[in-house]
C-alpha cells in the first residue's frame, strides 16, 4: 500500500523535508568544483540530500553528469579499481567497441576490458595478474580524463567509502588517491565521498587527515521538531487521520528527530489506525518499531564484552570523564588503560562516537532508546 511516509528508499520532491541549508551548501561546493565528504550514521538522509541537490542544480540549468559506485562489497584494491573504472566508462560508452576504445585510450597497469564479464552484466573490466600502481593511478585519473574528453562537469559519488580501509595496505591506496586528487585539474570533476560508518570515515579524514584542505565536509544537522510535526501531520491528513502534535513531539524526543525512524513509526501508525490517532496507537506503533529492530540490537549487545557493556552504561548515565578513578571504580572498568581499549572497541563497532570535548554520542537513536529502557531497565 502506498504511503507518504517513505522509509525504504531515498526521497525527493515533496517527501524531502528539512536540510535546505545543507542542500544549498552542497550545491555551492559542487558548482565551484570542490570535493565533498558526507558521513553520518545509516538511514539519516545522505542519499536523499544528494539526489535532491542534483535535482535542484539541474532545474537551475546545471550541466553535469553523475556516476554512483558503492564500495559495500569491495575488499581488494583490484575490486576497487575495477568498480571505479567500470562505473565511469559505462557512463560514457554503451557498446563493447566504445568501451574497448576508452579502455585502450585511458587505462593500463593491468586493467582491461573483459567481454565475458560484459556479457554477464555488472563490472566489465578485469585485472591481468595483480594491479600495479600505474593501473590504480589510471583508474583514479579516469574521471578527469573522461570529463576532459566529453566536456561538462562530472560528479563521482562513492558510497560506503570507508570500506577502502578493508583492502590490503589501505594507506598506500589512499596516498595514491590523495596524490591524484592534488595533481588533478580543478573544476571539471568533483568527488563526493559518502560513508555510513562515522568513526571509520573520521579515521580517514580527521585522524589520518587524507585529502587535507582538498575536501569539505557537509554535516547533516537534525531536522527540526517543527518540520517533522508538519510532515507527519500533513501525511496523516492525506488519509483523513489526525494526531496530536504533543504525541509527535514525544516520539521525536525518543528518536532524536531521526527522519528514517520517524517515517517508519508513522507508517506503522498509519496502518494501525482509522481516524483519530490516540496515545495507545502511538505506543503500539513504537512497540512494533522496536520489535522489528530488536534482533539487531540484541546481536549488538551479545557481541560486547562485560567491560564494554559497563562503559556503555556509563555513557547512558551521562558520564564524560571515563578515565577518572571515580568512574572506573563505579562502573568496574578496571583501569584507565582498559578504558582506552574499551572506547576504541565501541568506536570500531560503530556503536558510539566519542566527542572531542569529552562525552560520547550513541549513533543509533532507537538503539539508545532500546538499550536504555529494555536492556538496562532505566527510566
Amino acid at each position: 500500500m502506498d504511503t507518504v511516509f517513505t522509509y525504504d528508499r531515498y526521497v525527493t520532491g515533496k517527501s524531502f523535508i528539512g536540510r535546505r541549508a545543507e542542500q544549498e551548501q552542497l550545491a555551492d561546493l559542487l558548482t565551484r568544483g570542490a570535493n565533498v565528504v558526507v558521513y553520518e550514521p545509516p538511514k539519516t538522509g545522505k542519499t536523499s540530500l544528494l539526489r535532491e541537490t542534483f535535482i535542484g542544480m539541474r532545474s537551475s540549468g546545471g550541466d553535469f553528469r553523475t556516476v554512483d559506485l558503492s564500495l559495500m562489497s569491495v575488499r581488494t584494491v583490484e575490486a576497487f579499481a575495477v568498480r571505479l573504472a567500470s562505473s565511469l566508462i559505462g557512463l560514457f560508452a554503451s557498446t563493447p567497441e566504445e568501451i574497448q576504445a576508452l579502455c585502450g585510450r585511458h587505462l593500463g597497469g593491468g586493467l582491461r576490458f573483459d567481454p565475458e564479464s560484459y556479457a554477464r552484466g555488472g563490472d566489465f573490466l578485469s585485472v591481468d595478474g595483480s594491479l600495479t600502481d600505474a593501473g590504480l593511478r589510471a583508474a583514479l585519473n579516469l574521471p578527469y580524463r573522461l570529463a576532459a574528453d566529453f566536456s561538462g562537469k562530472l560528479f563521482v559519488c562513492v558510497f560506503e567509502f570507508q570500506n577502502i580501509l578493508l583492502v590490503d595496505d589501505p594507506d598506500h591506496v589512499l596516498q595514491i588517491f590523495e596524490e591524484t586528487v592534488r595533481k588533478a585539474p580543478k573544476g571539471p570533476c568533483s568527488w563526493v565521498w559518502i560513508g555510513s560508518m562515522v568513526n571509520a570515515m573520521k579515521d580517514i579524514f580527521e585522524e589520518r587527515r587524507y585529502f587535507y584542505k582538498m575536501v569539505t565536509r557537509v554535516a547533516l544537522e537534525p531536522i527540526s521538531v517543527k518540520e517533522i510535526e508538519n510532515h507527519v501531520t500533513k501525511g496523516f491528513l492525506v488519509s483523513g487521520k489526525v494526531i496530536e502534535k504533543e504525541l509527535i513531539r514525544d516520539v521525536c524526543a525518543k528518536l532524536r528527530c531521526n527522519i528514517y525512524y520517524m517515517n517508519h513509526f508513522a507508517a506503522i501508525c498509519d496502518g494501525l489506525s482509522r481516524g483519530y490517532i490516540t496515545a495507545p496507537v502511538v505506543e503500539e506503533s513504537m512497540l512494533s518499531l522496536i520489535a522489528m529492530h530488536e534482533p539487531r540490537f540484541m546481536a549488538v549487545m551479545n557481541g560486547l564484552t562485560n567491560f564494554q557493556v559497563f562503559l556503555l552504561r556509563a555513557i547512558l548515565d551521562g558520564e564524560t570523564k571515563f578515565s577518572s578513578s571515580e568512574v572506573i571504580a563505579r562502573y568496574g572498568l578496571n583501569s584507565s588503560a582498559n578504558v582506552v581499549r574499551l572506547k576504541d572497541a565501541l568506536a570500531k563497532k560503530e556503536i558510539v562516537s566519542f566527542l572531542p570535548g569529552g562525552g560520547a554520542l550513541i549513533l543509533d537513536p532507537l538503539f539508545e532508546y532500546w538499550v536504555r529502557k529494555y536492556f538496562f531497565g532505566m527510566s
